[in-house]
């Protein structure tokens, strides 16, 4: 994934669903591509799972660490992202849902300006066809053993009926089974005609609710699996641990400095300034970093691109991200109602809020979690050291008193078996149109984000609302903390670099082309002029394929160049 060139027909920075799209179309069209990714690979088998592997997988190089997950705290809001060769389709629970056709709007926001998209649904359905394919998506099989005993999924479906809500099964990119028809747990996958680029294989779904921090046998159709594989078949280059610091016009194009960083710097501090700048140069150059990654990068160069919109950094989104819990579920009978978060993938239902006279529209989704979270649950950790206590009692008198009984089964099963509050609990996440009227910004050469949820207030309530009703239907008590704290916490920033009709509405045009600069390109989250609403991995992943498109066809025109 390393090489000596320097120069290449386009450069891609970062590998996220924006930018491995771009890679692979613009490499399947004849283009010589280099990606940027300032993260490390991830082969099946390569995720942390020990404590003290996880304490290290944050992304900050410059105090030793190179893992996968980017925390950014801001003010009013925080955000998680991904470092690592595939972006953020690393860390999602992989459901691909398009954006709903009503709401690619043109309205006024409350605090000035409005939420414009330059792009229709018809726009972009054939090339949502084209990443559902190409991703390999399909329903969660709930009516297929053993399948149909995904508790936390029927108890959605049923109260969601309840309730009078819509309800789904969401595509969701994971492989259940060689054949869609026959999903089988731990079944080899085999390769689509290419190697994959890790070299190593894969199997499907374990069910083990471990999407989210990397699934070690290779489940997930992430882009490291699909489209990225498919662009070093087609002769992309994939440079790994390649963190861009700067960009800027040059005659014929644009030249790219970035840092290395090595993996025998893992767990020492490295300050940033020491590392030595290298230097590619290209005719055209894609920013896919991410809606903080992209926006960031471009306020910084700011300096040597002086036509860019002034909508740098505007329409900021949390995409109405929101989270909450129901805790203790009881069945009717007032027994101990399983909802088991730890079974399946992540996510598997969709529960959906219409936009309308009930107000800005969201989805609400169980979500999933390890096994080994259980453990971690206070409830569990004292009730276990309480059990344990007693065990050890029993057994010292045992042996004083030389009881002859030997079988001590139920004694050790009374020491694991009394937490119920893992099993009967679910996470519930909430995510919709919420409001985008944050702007980022540089402060002190930090990106700064000035997002104030005052004006996403009732989207937020009726989110609130409507993961209470159905934790009440599923026989649970809601639980969220985070509200209470007023903390906010988003997996999918959006805006920054919006597209718009023109530069004083926008960064960039309908097909990702920065205004005044030719050959300057974005394709990723802060492309959004507005949230997406539902799961926005999908609508990044059409919009890129979109905006390639494009990109072939111009330099297919370029004299001197057949791709």
């Amino acid at each position: 994934m390393t090489g000596d060139r320097t120069d290449f027909d386009v450069v891609v920075v970062g590998s996220g669903f924006g930018g491995s799209v771009m890679a692979w179309r613009l490499s399947d069209a004849g283009l010589d591509v280099c990606v940027l990714e300032r993260g490390k690979a991830y082969p099946p088998g390569s995720f942390p799972r020990s404590p003290h592997d996880m304490a290290q997988n944050f992304w900050d190089p410059s105090e030793g660490r190179q893992g996968l997950f980017d925390v950014w705290s801001f003010s009013r809001i925080s955000a998680v992202v991904s470092s690592g060769l595939g972006g953020g389709s690393l860390i999602y629970a992989n459901v691909l849902l398009r954006k709903d056709p009503e709401t690619f709007v043109s309205e006024p926001l409350p605090g000035g300006g409005s939420e414009d998209w330059p792009v229709t649904y018809a726009d972009l359905e054939r090339h949502y066809r084209a990443v559902e394919q190409m991703m390999d998506v399909h329903p969660y099989p709930l009516q297929v053993a053993p399948y149909d005993r995904t508790h936390k999924a029927t108890a959605m479906q049923q109260a969601a009926g309840t309730l009078g809500l819509d309800w789904q099964l969401p595509n969701l990119a994971v492989t259940f089974g060689r054949d869609a028809d026959r999903p089988v747990p731990g079944e080899q996958i085999l390769d689509r005609g290419y190697p994959n680029l890790h070299g190593l294989p894969r199997s499907t779904c374990r069910l083990v609710g471990e999407c989210d921090i990397g699934c070690n046998s290779g489940s997930k159709n992430s882009l490291d699996h699909t489209y990225l594989s498919a662009a070093v078949h087609r002769g992309a280059v994939i440079r790994t641990r390649c963190e861009v610091r700067g960009f800027q016009p040059v005659e014929g194009g644009y030249a790219v400095d970035y840092v290395e960083h090595h993996d025998t710097d893992e767990g020492l501090p490295v300050p940033s300034d020491r590392l030595p700048v290298h230097r590619l140069t290209c005719r055209r150059l894609v920013l896919a970093a991410g809606a903080l990654g992209s926006t960031y990068l471009l306020l910084k160069n700011r300096s040597v691109f002086p036509r860019l919109s002034p909508m740098l950094g505007a329409r900021f989104s949390g995409n109405g991200d929101y989270l909450g819990f129901a805790a203790k579920a009881r069945s009717r009978d007032g027994g101990v109602r399983r909802l088991d978060p730890t079974f399946g993938p992540v996510i598997t239902t969709a529960t959906r809020l219409p936009d309308g006279a009930g107000g800005r529209g969201a989805y609400v989704e169980d979500a999933g979690y390890p096994e080994f979270v259980n453990w971690l649950v206070e409830e569990g950790l004292l009730s276990q050291t309480a059990g344990l206590g007693r065990f050890l009692l029993e057994r010292g008198i045992a042996r004083l008193t030389r009881r002859p009984r030997t079988s001590i089964g139920s004694p050790l099963s009374r020491v694991f078996g009394r937490n119920t509050l893992g099993v009967t609990s679910l996470p519930l996440l909430g995510m919709g149109r919420d409001v985008p009227d944050g702007w980022m910004r540089l402060r002190g050469g930090y990106l700064d984000v000035d997002w104030r949820p005052a004006a996403s207030r009732a989207y937020l309530r009726r989110v609130d609302g409507a993961m209470r009703d159905l934790s009440a239907a599923m026989g649970a008590r809601y639980v969220n903390p985070l509200w209470w704290l007023n903390l906010l916490v988003t997996v999918h920033p959006l805006g920054g670099c919006p597209m718009g009709t023109g530069p004083d509405r926008g960064v960039v045009d309908s097909h990702g082309r920065v205004f005044g600069h030719p050959g300057l390109h974005v394709a990723d989250g802060s492309v959004m002029p507005g949230p997406v609403g539902a799961n926005p991995s999908l609508t990044i992943a059409a919009l890129a394929d979109r905006f390639a498109e494009r990109l072939v066809d111009e330099a297919s025109h370029r004299p001197g160049r057949q791709p």
